[in-house]
């Protein structure tokens, strides 16, 4: 995802193996991921992808002090924290379980998209009237197979019983 404050800058989705610079972005207050050698493309990325940084994690603390502390991590997790709409949202947890913000990453940081979050594939839905045909035929009884086969293999209009 891309942080409310980068709602002017443009952007497209992380891919596996990117190569990710942190940035200030010229338009906009925040700091976020751009692609290496692209500075005015926000790289949006998903909850939970993993990112691999070349070096220890810096940021700047609250008050946005111009020396970094550094985490002693180089692993992360992309994760959101609140669904404010007005507030920075985007953020990294890192396995030792410490959270910082993505706006508060020091600029200049290279790191590597190692992997997206999975996603499902599409699934077929049984609209209700095929549900409930599925029901009346089995006399309004479902046992656990019937109910697991449902799930798995719903049946379609041109299906017959």
């Amino acid at each position: 995802m891309c942080d409310y404050s980068l709602h002017l800058v443009t952007t497209r989705p992380a891919k596996v193996a990117d190569k990710l610079i942190t940035t200030r972005f010229n338009i906009s207050t925040t700091r976020g991921f751009a692609e290496v050698g692209e500075p005015n493309v926000a790289v949006c990325v998903r909850p939970g992808t993993e990112i691999a940084f070349e070096n220890d994690v810096e940021y700047y603390d609250v008050w946005g002090s111009s020396l970094g502390h550094k985490l002693g991590q180089k692993i992360a997790r992309f994760r959101q924290l609140n669904q404010d709409p007005l507030s920075h949202h985007d953020a990294l947890e890192f396995p030792d379980g410490q959270i910082v913000l993505l706006t508060r990453l020091c600029e200049g940081q290279h790191a590597t998209v190692l992997q997206l979050p999975a996603t499902l594939p599409a699934t077929n839905v049984v609209d209700e009237e095929n549900r409930n045909s599925i029901v009346a035929y089995s006399g309004g009884q479902r046992g656990r197979s019937e109910a697991l086969a449902l799930m798995a293999f719903p049946l379609g209009p041109d299906d017959c019983a």
